[in-house]
């Protein structure tokens, strides 16, 4: 995760990286867009997917203000991935030509990204070993614990509540669950105390427990 008014500012010397808004449940960013830009989500949330042939998709990431859309995209096109706004999104895309002259200029910058492609990496990892391995209560568990993580990285964590404008929908292309699936582990979950959903919020009531469910570490 970088900055975008920070990090990011160095990279505002394209025309381009003027700054877009798209409305929720709007394409962000299609599969042949990639060519010479790369795209950084300034506010808002959104999904990054791989549409499959029959209109099922796999969500691969849900972005939040400040991510980079994939760091592979920093070094050259990437293809067959969109990109949908959960909310309403500002972003900005560059010239990976510009970005790739200001990595080679600027060490502590290509440390980040070399961090953010690690982080990639294990994100990835963990994600088939989700998919391939994990019951239905421990992938939703862990998505609840990853993304509470993330945000609380970015100072977006009121105690243990987060903002939650994910539908149903959206967590079972992250999981590869039916949505009727996603529902009634939600609604077991919210039963057992474990967390609260309201007003397009969520906050973990018994962290330790969840923690149990996602075995998370």
């Amino acid at each position: 995760m970088l900055t975008p008014n920070a990090d990011w500012h160095a990279w505002t010397l394209s025309p381009e990286s003027s700054s877009k808004t798209i409305p929720a449940r709007r394409t962000v960013w299609h599969p042949k867009d990639w060519t010479e830009f790369v795209p950084v989500i300034c506010s808002g949330w959104a999904a990054a997917s791989i549409v499959l042939s029959n209109g099922h998709r796999q969500i691969l990431s849900f972005l939040l203000p400040g991510d980079l859309v994939s760091t592979a995209s920093l070094f050259g096109p990437i293809s067959g991935r969109s990109v949908e706004a959960i909310t309403e999104v500002q972003y900005r895309k560059f010239r990976r030509d510009d970005i790739k002259v200001l990595l080679r200029k600027n060490q502590d910058m290509l440390d980040q990204v070399s961090k953010l492609m690690i982080d990639e990496r294990e994100q990835a990892d963990h994600l088939a070993v989700d998919l391939g391995r994990r019951m239905a209560d421990e992938r939703i568990a862990r998505q609840i614990l990853y993304l509470a993580k993330r945000l609380a990285k970015r100072g977006m964590m009121n105690g243990q509540t987060m903002a939650f404008p994910l539908r149903h929908r959206h967590i079972a292309d992250a999981t590869g669950l039916t949505i009727h699936h996603v529902s009634k582990v939600l609604a077991a979950f919210q039963r057992a105390g474990l967390i609260s959903i309201a007003n397009r919020s969520l906050t973990i009531t018994n962290v330790t427990e969840l923690h149990k469910v996602g075995v998370w570490p």
